[in-house]
């Protein structure tokens, strides 16, 4: 069995819906496709929301315009005979979508249940078209077998209970092909909600590991993962192989091609994913896999990621305090916030974060609660903020093989006049990163990009 994930710029026109008919119709055996909304519609659903929640009457014109799009699609791609069908289906979830802007709009309110609820259309819509598009496909609903929990105020996978109703779905049932929505979930009481941004493929990984798939694909516009984005660094190449440790840490430092969970379920099943180009299908694209006794040549650096809008939070570490580090890390992941790297390089006497900027408010609230005690006696200093920043990694599996580079780097960045705010090697060391100004970002993965995949072996 195969599951396969088509991202919204691979369901969003004609050509590329077809391209996904050839596709799909060619595998032997079962199938089970996980589809995204129509390319930008999500987008549209969210700021059609936020006119009716201003009392905007303009969203009635709004979601006119989104019902033609798709049943311009049914009307070129679904057979003659379906079409009515369909479209009758369509209109019961047009009008469902109407009454939740209704709502939204006398209210003068958007919840976030209400957003949840609204953005769920676009993969039910496109799901259910694809359905008629693809021969021999039998539909879904997700939400009756991705359920999620509530933590840290976002919605987490309720893998125990997911698991159950995905063997209970699938293993009662005779299928070709399984079409299903993906990103959207229900909760323990049936509410809708989602797995976030880009989570359908979450929703693929999850099925792929517990069916037990042969392998998961990932399909999308680009022909893999890259050495670092194309759209800002010229030069760059596809990456062939990937383990799934240098994966997630490139999806972890902000490589946008596959959502960052999507890699842990089949990890744990070594289940391979491939990342394919719906529109360049014959291009052999990008394996993950366990990689293996790696010939000594294989172990390259792979790629420069970054995540932008960092920030950095240092705290003063004047040894009154026991096993400060220690605590400060436990207590923000405890919290649910990403820690991007812990630098004591620069600054001996305080410890440094690089944090999603995003995630700064929860933390330094989550910190004066740990601390409150040490607050008040002056122990615990409140942490220094410094915003506006980008952390840039650079990935390999065995990066304690490139003696040296760290520093190698560091000075080629302080040679092209890029501060360096902190810096430090990952645990267990599979990649090196280092914290700039906003404004040097682009500089800065340029010059380390020439730099590196001039100096060393790289991809092949």
């Amino acid at each position: 069995m195969k599951v396969l994930k088509f991202g919204g710029t691979s369901v969003g026109t004609v050509e590329s819906l077809r391209n996904v008919k050839q596709i799909v119709e060619s595998i032997d055996g079962r199938v089970v496709v996980v589809v995204s909304a129509l390319g930008g519609l999500t987008d549209r659903l969210i700021s059609t929301a936020h006119m009716a929640e201003k009392a905007d009457q303009s969203y009635t014109s709004e979601l006119l315009a989104m019902k033609s799009r798709h049943y311009d699609i049914v009307n070129t791609l679904v057979p003659e005979n379906e079409r009515e069908d369909l479209k009758s289906s369509l209109d019961e979830l047009f009008g469902r979508l109407e009454n939740v802007y209704k709502g939204i709009s006398l209210l003068e309110e958007l919840s976030p249940r209400s957003l949840d609820k609204v953005v769920s259309f676009g993969e039910m819509l496109s799901s259910r078209i694809i359905a008629r598009i693809i021969d021999n496909a039998t539909l879904f609903d997700s939400t009756e077998f991705i359920k999620t929990v509530n933590r840290f105020g976002r919605h987490l996978l309720d893998s125990d209970r997911s698991n159950r109703l995905i063997s209970h779905t699938f293993g009662n049932c005779d299928f070709k092909v399984a079409v299903v929505p993906g990103f959207i979930a229900s909760d323990s009481d049936g509410i809708t909600t989602n797995l976030g941004r880009g989570g359908s493929d979450y929703t693929a990984a999850i099925l792929a590991a517990n069916l037990g798939a042969d392998v998961l694909e990932i399909w999308t516009d680009v022909d893999g993962f890259m050495t670092a984005d194309p759209r800002i660094v010229s030069g760059t190449k596809v990456i062939p192989d990937l383990s799934f440790t240098e994966a997630m840490e490139l999806c972890n430092f902000g490589a946008k091609v596959i959502y960052p969970p999507t890699i842990y379920p089949v990890f744990h099943k070594n289940i391979p994913i491939y990342i394919k180009n719906t529109f360049n299908p014959s291009a052999r694209g990008t394996c993950i896999y366990d990689i293996k006794d790696r010939k000594s040549q294989d172990n390259a650096i792979k790629g420069v990621s970054s995540i932008n809008d960092s920030c950095l939070l240092t705290v003063k570490n004047d040894r009154k305090i026991k096993n400060l580090a220690s605590r400060l890390l436990n207590n923000l992941t405890r919290n649910g916030i990403s820690v991007l790297l812990v630098s004591h390089a620069n600054t001996p006497d305080s410890i440094t974060f690089s944090l999603p900027q995003s995630d700064i408010e929860r933390a330094m609230e989550a910190l004066s609660k740990e601390f409150e005690a040490e607050l008040e006696t002056g122990e615990f200093h409140s942490p220094v903020v410094e915003m506006n920043l980008a952390t840039i990694a650079v990935v390999a599996d065995n990066m304690k093989s490139f003696a040296g580079l760290t520093d190698r780097l560091h000075r080629l960045l302080n040679e092209n006049k890029i501060d360096v705010l902190a810096y430090s090697q990952g645990q267990p060391e599979t990649s090196v990163a280092f914290v700039v100004p906003m404004d040097k970002r682009t500089l800065s993965l340029q010059t380390i990009h020439d730099e590196i995949f001039a100096m060393i072996p790289t991809v092949v």
